[in-house]
Formats: C-alpha cells, sequence, structure tokens
C-alpha cells in the first residue's frame, strides 16, 4: 500500500526526491527507502549511527518532520551537491575585478544548487567618477543584469534553475531605478528584490521630511522620504516589486548582532544572512500533528511537538557537518555558527481541524502558542547538544543572552543557555515549502493559508496521452473522508477571500517566536486601492514584521494561480484550471492552428555569414489579443539549415502552448558565441542567436505581445535587420486583431470593425 496520501505527492517524490541512477533507474523503490537513506546519512555524524538512525526514520516517517529540497533530495547520494538551500555572498567590492570576482563566486554556488543571495548597494552609482580610467561608472543596475544573463545559463544541480535575490539600501543614488527596473517585462527576471529600508527611513516617511540619497560620503540627491516610500509602493502595485525588508529591525533583533552585520537576504527573505551566510531549512508538518481533527477535542501535543522538535534540530545540526559547501567561506561561516532554519509547514490545515478562521484573531493566538512552543523546544535541545558537542565556536555567553529573540525566552531557557552554552546560533525561520507541501499530501505551504482547497491537474502520461486528476488540500480531504459530501464550514476560508490586514496578522504573530525571519506573500484583490495597499505594509512595520511581501494580480506578472468556479462544486471549493507552483509546471493542451494566419517577415544580416537570414513569425488572435504562434527561419547558407530548422521546431512548440512565452526572448538573447558576437545600434549583441531573439523581441512589442523599445537594429552596416514587406503597425485592435486603431475624435477606433474604447 502507498504511503503517499495523493497521487500528486507520489509524483513529486518520483520526479524530484527520488534517488535514481543516471540513466533513470530508480534506486530508492520506495519512501520509506528516501527516509532509510536520510536517516542513515545522517546518523552518520553520531557516535552511535543505528541508535540515531531509528529515530531520525521515525520523524520522517509519514512526512511529520520534512527536510527542505536540497537535503531530501541529495543526503547519502554522494553526489557534490550541496544540502544547504541558500546562501548570501560576499560583499561586493566596488571594482571590476572584485565584482567579477564575485560574480564567478555566484555561479560556482548555484551550479551547486543554492539560491543566493547579494546586496548591490556597495557599488558605485551611476555616472560616479572611476578613478584612473577617466569614465563614468555604469552603476549596480547594468551589473544585476550580467548576473541576472548568469543566472538564466546555469541549471542548478537537480534541474532547478538558479534563484537570487537583489538588496539595495533605501539611501542608495541609484534607488530609484532599482525599485522600477522590473517594470520591463524582460529584464532581471531571475531575481527577487527587495528595498533595504531603515528605521530613520521609517521615521521620515511618517514625518514626511526630507531623505538624502549618498555614496560614502557624498550626497547625490535629497528627497522627500515620502515621495520614495509612495515610488517603492506604486511599483510593487503595479508589478509585485521590490519587497520592503527592515533591515535595523534585523540586525538589531539578530542573536548574532554582536559578529556579524546582515544586508541581504535569501531568495525567498526567510533568511536574513552576513556575506557568505548559509542556512539549510526543515519544516515540521502540523498538519500530521493534530488529533482528533474536527471536533471539540483537537489539539497538538505539547510532548511529542517538542521530541520531534528535538530529533529534527540535531538531523539538522549533523547536515552542516555532513553538507559539502560550494566556496570554503560558506563552509566556514557555517561551521562558525551552526546556523539552521526550522520551521513549519501545514498550519493553515492544522487551524482548519482545530475549527479555526485562518486569520482571526483566534487563529494568530493559537499560531503564536505553537511557534513558542517549537521555539523553546528548538532551544532546549540545542543546549543539550552544547553539552554533548559543544556549543557554536562564536558562542559569547554574555553577548548572546543580551541580544536577539534570546532574551524573550523563558528564564529557564535563558538559564540552561548561561550555563551550557548552544550549538546552534539561531534556529528559527519559515520558509516556503510549496513542493515538500505537495510531497506531504498538499498539506498547506509553510503559514500561507490554504489557496485552493481543491484543482485539477493534467498529468502526462508515457503514451503521450493526458489524463485529469483531481488535488485536494490535506484537511478538505480529511473533512471528506470524516463528514463525506457534507458541506465545509465556514471557517474554511482561503487566500482568495482573506482580507490583507488577516495576512499580516499571521505573518506578525509567528514572527515573535521565529528568530530569523519569514517567507509569507500577502495576497491583495486587484481592486484594493492604493492607500489601502500602503496601510498592509504600515501594519507590517508597526506589528513587528521584519519584511513585506504583497501580491496583486497585475499585467507583468499576472496571476499566482488561476482559479475557475465550476457549478457542480461544493460551497468553499475552488477549481484551478492548471497551477505554475515555483518548480512544478503542469503543461496545457497545444493551440489549434487556423488555416491562415498573419505574420511578419524580417531580414537579419550576421556579419560572420555571406546570406542574410529572413525569420518569419506569425500571429493567431485569441480573445482579440494578438500572440504569436510559429516562427520559420530560412537562408542560403546551407551551413545554419539544421540548428535552424531545429530551433523553429522548438519555438514554435513553446508558442503553441499559449501562455506567457516572452522567456523565450530571454533565453535566447542570454546566448554568449565564444567567437564574438557584433554591434547594433550601440549594443553588443552576444550571438547571432541573441540577434534572433531580439527580432522575435521585437516582434513581440510590436503587435503589442509584450511592452517595451526592443533592440535598435538600423544603423550597423555589418549586422542589419530589417521588415521584408508590410511591418505591424501598432497595437492589433482588441476585438479583431487589425493593425487598423486610428485616433478618432480622441478615441482609438478600428477602422477595420468599429471597435471604440470610448464605445
Amino acid at each position: 500500500m502507498s504511503r503517499f496520501a495523493a497521487p500528486i505527492a507520489e509524483s513529486i517524490w518520483d520526479m524530484k526526491y527520488r534517488f535514481k541512477q543516471a540513466d533513470g533507474t530508480p534506486i530508492d523503490k520506495t519512501v520509506e527507502d528516501s527516509w532509510r537513506r536520510i536517516a542513515r546519512d545522517l546518523a552518520a555524524q553520531e557516535k552511535e549511527p543505528k541508535v540515531w538512525e531509528d529515530r531520525f526514520y521515525a520523524a520522517l516517517e509519514d512526512f511529520k518532520y520534512l527536510p527542505a529540497g536540497r537535503i531530501t533530495a541529495g543526503a547519502g547520494t554522494a553526489r557534490n551537491v550541496t544540502l544547504f538551500n541558500c546562501f548570501v555572498m560576499g560583499t561586493i567590492p566596488d571594482s571590476m575585478g572584485g565584482i567579477f570576482d564575485m560574480l564567478k563566486e555566484a555561479a560556482l554556488t548555484m551550479q551547486q544548487g543554492g539560491g543566493i543571495g547579494y546586496d548591490f548597494s556597495t557599488i558605485r552609482p551611476r555616472g560616479a567618477d572611476v578613478k584612473g580610467v577617466a569614465a563614468d561608472a555604469s552603476g549596480p543596475l547594468s551589473f544585476m543584469d550580467v548576473w541576472d544573463a548568469m543566472c538564466r545559463t546555469i541549471m542548478s544541480a537537480g534541474s532547478r534553475r538558479g534563484a537570487m535575490m537583489a538588496t539595495m539600501r533605501c539611501d542608495h543614488p541609484d534607488i530609484e531605478a532599482f525599485i522600477t527596473a522590473k517594470s520591463d517585462p524582460a529584464r532581471l527576471r531571475m531575481f527577487n528584490m527587495s528595498v533595504l529600508v531603515t528605521d530613520p527611513f521609517m521615521e521620515a516617511v511618517k514625518a514626511d521630511g526630507p531623505w538624502e540619497l549618498k555614496f560614502g560620503d557624498r550626497v547625490y540627491h535629497t528627497v522627500q522620504a515620502r515621495d520614495l516610500w509612495n515610488k517603492i509602493m506604486q511599483s510593487t502595485f503595479d508589478y509585485a516589486e521590490p519587497g520592503v525588508i527592515f533591515i535595523d529591525r534585523i540586525n538589531q533583533l539578530n542573536n548574532l548582532n554582536y559578529c556579524e552585520q546582515i544586508a541581504a537576504t535569501n531568495p525567498c527573505g526567510e533568511q536574513p544572512l552576513p556575506p557568505y551566510g548559509a542556512c539549510l531549512l526543515g519544516s515540521i508538518n502540523l498538519a500530521r500533528l493534530v488529533s482528533n481533527p474536527f471536533e471539540d477535542g483537537a489539539d497538538i501535543d505539547n510532548d511529542a511537538l517538542a521530541d520531534l522538535v528535538a530529533v529534527a534540530v540535531r538531523m539538522m545540526d549533523n547536515v552542516v557537518d555532513a553538507s559539502r559547501f560550494p566556496l570554503p567561506e560558506q563552509a566556514a561561516e557555517a561551521q562558525a555558527k551552526r546556523r539552521i532554519g526550522l520551521g513549519v509547514t501545514g498550519l493553515a490545515d492544522a487551524l482548519l481541524m482545530m475549527g479555526l478562521r485562518y486569520g482571526s484573531p483566534e487563529a494568530a493566538e493559537q499560531t503564536e502558542r505553537w511557534l513558542h512552543a517549537i521555539a523553546r523546544a528548538a532551544y532546549l535541545a540545542s543546549v543539550d547538544l552544547a553539552k554533548e558537542k559543544g556549543a557554536f565556536p562564536l558562542f559569547d555567553r554574555d553577548k548572546y543572552l543580551s541580544g536577539g529573540l534570546v532574551q524573550h525566552l523563558d528564564d529557564d531557557v535563558k538559564a540552561a543557555i548561561g550555563e551550557h552554552g548552544i550549538r546552534n546560533a539561531l534556529l528559527t525561520s519559515i520558509a516556503p515549502t510549496g513542493t515538500i507541501s505537495l510531497y506531504a499530501g498538499n498539506v498547506s505551504s509553510g503559514i500561507e493559508p490554504v489557496f485552493a482547497y481543491a484543482y485539477t491537474r493534467k498529468v502526462l502520461q508515457k503514451d503521450g496521452s493526458r489524463t485529469e486528476e483531481e488535488v485536494v488540500d490535506y484537511a478538505v480531504q480529511m473533512w471528506r473522508d470524516k463528514f463525506g459530501d457534507a458541506d465545509l464550514p465556514d471557517y474554511f476560508v482561503n487566500a482568495q477571500t482573506l482580507a490583507p490586514t488577516d495576512h499580516v496578522r499571521m505573518q506578525a504573530a509567528a514572527q515573535k517566536w521565529v528568530d530569523s525571519s519569514i517567507s509569507k506573500t500577502i495576497n491583495c484583490p486587484e481592486d484594493i486601492s492604493f492607500d489601502a495597499f500602503k496601510d498592509v505594509y504600515m501594519q507590517a512595520w508597526d506589528t513587528g514584521c521584519k519584511g513585506c511581501t504583497t501580491y496583486r494580480p497585475n499585467d507583468v506578472t499576472g496571476s499566482v494561480l488561476a482559479v475557475s468556479e465550476k457549478e457542480d462544486q461544493a460551497p468553499g471549493e475552488n477549481l484551478a484550471d492548471h497551477v505554475t507552483d515555483g518548480e512544478v509546471i503542469y503543461m496545457s493542451e497545444p493551440l489549434e492552428r487556423p488555416k491562415s494566419l498573419e505574420g511578419a517577415t524580417y531580414k537579419l544580416k550576421w556579419p560572420d555569414s555571406e546570406h542574410a537570414i529572413y525569420l518569419t513569425v506569425n500571429d493567431v488572435v485569441i480573445n482579440g489579443h494578438r500572440r504569436p504562434f510559429e516562427v520559420f527561419i530560412n537562408s542560403k547558407n546551407m551551413e545554419h539549415y539544421a540548428w535552424t530548422l531545429a530551433l523553429t521546431r522548438m519555438i514554435s512548440a513553446v508558442f503553441r502552448r499559449g501562455g506567457d512565452v516572452s522567456f523565450v526572448v530571454e533565453e535566447l538573447k542570454a546566448v554568449f558565441d565564444p567567437r564574438g558576437g557584433a554591434w547594433m545600434e550601440g549594443k553588443y549583441i552576444p550571438s547571432i542567436l541573441a540577434a534572433i531573439g531580439g527580432v522575435i523581441e521585437r516582434h513581440m512589442i510590436s503587435i503589442g505581445f509584450i511592452e517595451g523599445e526592443g533592440m535598435g537594429l538600423k544603423s550597423d552596416p555589418k549586422a542589419q535587420v530589417m521588415a521584408v514587406g508590410e511591418t505591424p503597425r501598432g497595437k492589433a485592435c482588441p476585438s479583431c486583431g487589425q493593425y487598423d486603431l486610428q485616433m478618432v475624435e480622441g478615441c482609438m477606433t478600428c477602422m477595420s470593425c468599429g471597435h471604440s474604447k470610448c464605445g
């Protein structure tokens, strides 16, 4: 009998975490084999490995404790991968050589599967003097573009693309450009971005005072703090970025504020880390621990929770010694502080089993009690480890006891730390757990609410056919098993119906007992007013959160998850047509090809090629919007024949899947030819493939599929692109797709079908 609660859980295990030979032959025959592999590997660090292997296995069994994906996939495989999820890289020097040394370190880290964070505040602003070369600096954003291109070209270990976080201080002279950088839908897509907001800045915002933008000792500009705050808010309102990190609060509340300074976080924000800081992650699955669910006596046994936490802390401490590290500096940092990030998942499901509405004051109080119990158990377990194995090397008793979360712990816990020391400098963090939550039976993720109680998923079979399966939230399935078709109670709320203030209340409640930080997205309705949206961030500041990340549906990033209602659904349920959950992509059926299509043909002349390349992009009109459907490339140069044919078939196959296919442009433009590229309209194009990507980008812009100016390709005689025949003119009519929009009496009107925005 399968140990998996749902087919999707087994699918995730097989795809992401099951140990296999290079040819795909499974080594882990069952999920029990995976648990045993992890337990055996981490127990190898112990004096009594067999005893601890069995205890570790018991914690993993039935998905009670969920190590993060790096550990689950990598432990016991002898592969050259890191078991740490995330890193903050070294401080970037303000020099060309230093910057590119940091780029190399980033590439090596991502190659082994680590996500990275960087503070770009240390690079001088655009236009500043560069001594010795009589030139002006290009600024940090230009180097972020280089990092972005590097990230796109590296596949991380385990078939994951690298993830990056970029931060910039709110007083850096280029902060306004940083804030709006991702308004361009094709730029910096590999980065999450957050502004480092200081306490003096927040005070200036509230007082509507002036704010200096400076680098070193030089003040470049003075702005009104509230105006700058509103720019951050407007960009986040429109494009969901940048996030906000309250960096002074993070440093003040850091257990290690006596020996480190933090200026960046990992890609999802739950781990503020110093230079070369590394952290491993794991989660207690609260949804598996509730006894008597949906009954009056529903609860979690505190003693059982404490025992599970103690075993999890020991396992995670062993990971510090078992893991490989991409860089020696990262290994040294991890060994010196032995930081771990134990969190929770399944919180929303556990609250439902207790009869509590997520976001209510009662749910927040229960969350605070659970997180307090976990923090207490984790710190006591780490003290026990210190008795046995020694405290972390940088432990300073007096300084450690007087700072961070430690000063708020129970007196007996502080006394134990004072007497014996502590093994791990920081212990708790709440990470996003999307994939491991699916693996555990589709429990709710982290401390997030349930997003959709049920959705359908199209599954590609080995014979090429597709089947549909229903994916049901863990608590909802438990309710169905217990009560059949009875309607869900009204406390079954989800992310679609929650007020943003409820989200903040839950984040603030959890933060009280988390010594690092929390990855949480505050979902906002599309029609929320701008003032109400800004209030969400002020509420986060006022209630003690260490950062704030919101998501409001927008034209650039779309919706997080498409949810559609069906007539035969039970009340309170949602059915999603498709899901994209970070790493798992569910493909839709390809679009049907009409008998005839409109398009445009472009001529591309590349310096090293005797003959021009002719590139045709044909479009299809769907719901009145024009979108690219297929690509053809022709040339008399037979040297290009095989790869151009393969390229057109692959691009066309992607285009016909629908959705946001603009990433094709990004991928092509990131290709570098080691033989060199060419200059086009003052821009260096690194390869002929990048030039083709630029042509496709130009076409997408011309039909209104994406926004932007495209690549200028007019004047370079060695590398030219020109439209052959009639090129698309402006945006297509949203009704009929034709290019006949004209301004008539102050209103854009289609001369083909008569459509008018004013009509």
